[in-house]
């Protein structure tokens, strides 16, 4: 993929198709380790040892639309290529965990992309799911957990309402410019 927030979608397609309710997305960027983190958590079915083992191969999947999954094995490339990591960890009936480390400085890494607008189509386009984004640059940081927000809305409004979806995208945009200021 041409983007890791690219990576981050499908990720996050593949615990919405196990049947996540709560997805959280971690992005933490280290400039002065080199280190990029990038964390998909959900609490939907989780894998046993059998699928784990075989979720790397991009011959196996569970999609009945096709006969190749190549979501999971291009994210781990990716961050392996850079002299990163990739991880996996699952326990059925609770969910999995996706880790990710890259080396930002490292000549084949790809950019990040536009992360936040993924969170915010992943918000949009499921809005019975929740989701728990943080991100953060060095000591700076900032969350959006979507729980907090319908607590806030209540039962009448609605997370995709265009409101809602206008306030998430300029909270976004604020925030990570906020954090990513600090850096330089």
């Amino acid at each position: 993929m041409r983007e890791l927030s690219l990576n981050v979608m499908d990720i996050a397609q593949n615990s919405l198709s196990a049947g996540a309710t709560l997805i959280g997305i971690d992005i933490a960027e280290d400039p002065v380790r080199d280190e990029l983190l990038i964390r998909v958590t959900d609490n939907g079915k989780g894998m046993d040892a059998a699928q784990i083992s075989r979720v790397e191969d991009p011959f196996y999947t569970t999609r009945t639309t096709r006969k190749v999954g190549l979501g999971i094995p291009l994210f781990k490339m990716e961050a392996e290529m850079t002299g990163g990591s990739f991880e996996i960890h699952s326990v059925p009936g609770e969910g999995t965990a996706v880790t990710a480390r890259f080396v930002p400085s490292h000549v084949d890494m790809i950019p990040l992309g536009d992360i936040d607008g993924t969170v915010q189509l992943l918000i949009c386009g499921n809005p019975g799911v929740d989701f728990l984004y943080s991100r953060s640059c060095g000591d700076r940081n900032f969350t959006l957990d979507t729980r907090e927000l319908r607590e806030v809305l209540g039962t009448d409004v609605t997370l995709d309402a265009p409101e809602v979806l206008a306030w998430i995208h300029d909270y976004l945009s604020e925030q990570t410019k906020l954090i990513k200021e600090e850096e330089t």
